[in-house]
């Protein structure tokens, strides 16, 4: 493990963008150690005062669809327009070593380079929805280091778009053209919680199955609960290739920030995600609490082989270990 920074130079450097020291504060951000968690909550609650100026925005999609093309030409689209941009790009994670495996970063060639943009890719560690364990937290160093936009990546493959859409202001799902089957492989859910879907690829052979999703996506709208009555879903043709319908995704996104605010549902709209975040610290804490329980501990190889061989159900082996965790 590195040498650790002083609470001062931490905060330092971060408020000075100096993005070594982001990186390296991210990661004390991330750390399981004890003594690393007791200085990066003083770490956070210096640069509080600081945070909740960027605009979040939650990116998801099937694996394929082109999430990190999309985001590498938005982002340089966004730095054109002098933006300050940090993507947070959530990979799955080796079950071996809990590393990061898919090099989102890699895949943002323009945009790992540029001096105005950060990239830090972390792994979902296994996390329940797959999201990186202290996203939340690395998304408020990023606002405290001054960076505008905050895009949030997530892996596409499980739960992880209900935990991304409690901590981003506008929720973007990309979506693959062709096959006939559009809507098939991503939940309802998922597309309820869309403030806007983009056809992505739509461009060569594929720019007109592009357009023909794009129609149905439309129509399949009219039946879904939109996540917000002030806001109707938006769906639109975009390609992170050529950079086609970028501009109109981006417009999209500030027109949907400006009726947050022109409606005062911003505010409430933070103070969500700060519960949220509360949450999950308390569920965090509470299953490793649980897990570490002597009563539970010892039970807990025995009843889980139970489960898995069938000789007793999940509802009853909780209970049990429920009533060991109460002794």
């Amino acid at each position: 493990m590195s040498a650790r920074l002083s609470l001062e130079a931490y905060a330092q450097g971060v408020r000075a963008a100096d993005r070594a020291v982001l990186a390296q504060a991210i990661t004390l951000i991330e750390s399981r150690e004890e003594t690393d968690g007791a200085l990066a909550q003083q770490l956070l609650t210096r640069l509080m005062p600081l945070t909740g100026g960027a605009l979040r925005v939650g990116i998801t999609g099937v694996p394929g669809v082109g999430k990190s093309t999309v985001i590498d030409a938005l982002g340089m689209k966004l730095l054109e327009r002098g933006k300050k941009v940090a993507v947070l790009a959530i990979d799955p994670s080796s079950s071996l070593s809990g590393g990061s495996i898919l090099g989102d970063k890699t895949r943002m060639a323009r945009l790992s380079l540029a001096p105005d943009a950060f990239i830090r890719p972390s792994p979902s560690g296994l996390s329940p929805g797959g999201i990186a364990r202290r996203t939340r937290e690395t998304l408020l160093l990023c606002e405290a280091a001054g960076f505008d936009v905050v895009l949030v990546e997530t892996v596409g493959v499980g739960q992880g778009e209900t935990a991304v859409s409690e901590m981003v202001d506008f929720f973007l799902v990309l979506m693959l053209p062709g096959a006939g089957d559009e809507l098939q492989g991503i939940k309802k859910g998922v597309l309820e919680l869309a403030d806007g879907i983009a056809v992505n690829k739509c461009d060569g052979d594929h720019a007109q199955k592009a357009r023909a999703a794009l129609s149905e996506l439309k129509a399949a709208l009219h039946y879904l609960s939109p996540r917000r009555s002030t806001w109707a879903t938006r769906a639109l043709a975009i390609s992170g290739l050529t950079g086609e319908g970028l501009d109109a995704l981006w417009e999209t996104i500030e027109a949907h920030r400006a009726m947050l605010e022109s409606t005062g549902q911003l505010k409430p709209l933070r103070a969500g995600q700060q519960r949220a975040w509360l949450w999950s610290l308390i569920t965090e804490r509470f299953e490793a609490a649980f897990r570490a329980h002597p009563g539970v501990a010892a039970l807990l190889p025995g009843i889980e082989a139970q489960v898995v061989d069938g000789q007793t159900t999940a509802p009853l082996a909780a209970q049990a270990l429920f009533a060991a965790f109460a002794k």
